[in-house]
């Protein structure tokens, strides 16, 4: 029988706080869930905006890691596997496919929701890492730092 491949790469936002437990054995285990949005085109030929939700679990020091930074709302990048579990409640049988956790990357900053920075330091230190030059004069120094564009996501091809 030939093997299969069950690999899964992840881009979304915490639908709420990660919670941890710890089972009999002592291993501690972190589950939380991700809102992933896409958009497509519907059969009108308007854009339409969607949202999928996957559970995701997050064992050992990982899933500690986990519960410790993120909260809701936070971006983070999930790589895992899927996994199907079933039991039975109420007298029916149910079955569940999540996401087990292999890495988890946290997307934005500190505190932010939103932005992908990938960054955790103040903006004091950045500034004071940034490499300066002493060959330039002065006035071609200036940065275009406040002259910045606003880019239109509309506008990007892919």
């Amino acid at each position: 029988m030939a093997r299969s491949f069950n690999q899964v790469i992840l881009m979304g936002n915490l639908t709420r706080d990660p919670e941890v437990r710890q089972i009999p054995s002592g291993q501690s285990v972190c589950t939380f869930s991700l809102a992933l949005n896409r958009s497509y085109k519907g059969s009108d030929g308007d854009w339409k905006e969607a949202v999928d939700y996957v559970d995701v679990v997050a064992w050992g020091p990982l899933g500690e890691r986990v519960a410790q930074y993120v909260t809701k709302g936070r971006p983070v990048l999930v790589n895992g596997r899927l996994q199907s579990r079933s039991w039975e409640q109420d007298g029916q049988k149910r079955i569940k496919i999540e996401v087990n956790a292999q890495d988890v990357t946290f997307l934005g900053g500190r505190g932010d929701s939103g932005s992908d920075s990938g960054s955790y330091g103040s903006s004091s230190d950045s500034e004071t890492s940034k490499p300066k030059s002493s060959s330039k004069s002065k006035a071609q120094d200036t940065s275009n730092e406040d002259e910045e564009e606003t880019i239109n996501l509309d506008d990007i091809p892919f």
